[in-house]
């Protein structure tokens, strides 16, 4: 948070959570936007794919050493995880260093990558919000746990990851201690942010900070490292 960074947003993803403020790369999308000069708010488009060459070049174009971090998103970039893989070893040994956005669910795709990543920024999806895309509201909810689990087990392969936890006023708070719980049965130093929702679509109000803080401090009492942090970049007017 607050470090510069290039945003490389990989279209498709396979899940739907109710406060998404991207739905736009659910699905593939014919042409992508770059921005034509850092920070200017000014985009071209290219037809998409884009060949890796041309997204090295933008990314140079874009001042690509002046950034802190490559953040690699989504959508789920782990749906393409050979683009991840290309793009990620291209990047290594540049300053930035490369930084993963996920779900955190595809434990077989991140294997295959996670040599090449630094930091994996890895969510847990929590059952009351989020479905998977092509499910109904009115299906029975699908705890992510396990497949949680799996995940940051190999992205302990990463030099850094972190947790995120998008916490809404549908969300349980047992769904957000027991995946304090199960993180720390596997990794207890690792970060918890806890993100109080930014309302978007159907979420029309975010969580106060009395429940924000008492969940941090009941997470807390499992883990070494638990914060609340919100979305910066709505504060500042970056997309």
């Amino acid at each position: 948070m607050g470090r510069p960074t290039l945003f490389v947003r990989l279209g498709a993803c396979d899940l739907r959570c109710r406060w998404c403020d991207s739905p736009h790369t659910w699905r593939p999308a014919a042409e992508c936007r770059i921005e034509t000069a850092r920070g200017s708010g000014a985009f071209r488009t290219l037809p998409n794919p884009v060949a890796l060459d041309a997204l090295l070049a933008a990314a140079e174009d874009l001042e690509l050493d002046r950034h802190a971090f490559v953040s690699i998103t989504g959508g789920e970039p782990l749906l393409q995880p050979d683009v991840v893989l290309a793009l990620a070893s291209a990047l290594r040994g540049r300053p930035p260093r490369v930084h993963l956005e996920t779900h955190g669910l595809a434990a077989e795709a991140l294997e295959r990558v996670v040599g090449a990543i630094d930091v994996v920024s890895m969510d847990w999806k929590l059952a009351s919000d989020v479905r998977r895309a092509g499910r109904s509201t009115r299906d029975a909810p699908e705890p992510f746990h396990d497949l949680h689990e799996r995940f940051l087990r190999v992205a302990l392969g990463a030099p850094e990851r972190y947790v995120k936890i998008v916490v809404t006023p549908a969300s349980e708070d047992a769904e957000v201690l027991e995946a304090a719980e199960r993180i720390a049965r596997i990794a207890p130093e690792t970060l918890l942010v806890l993100q109080p929702v930014t309302p978007f679509g159907p979420v029309r109000e975010r969580p106060g900070a009395p429940r924000m803080l008492a969940l941090a401090a009941r997470a807390a009492e499992r883990l070494a490292d638990v914060r609340v942090i919100p979305q910066t970049h709505p504060i500042y007017g970056a997309p």
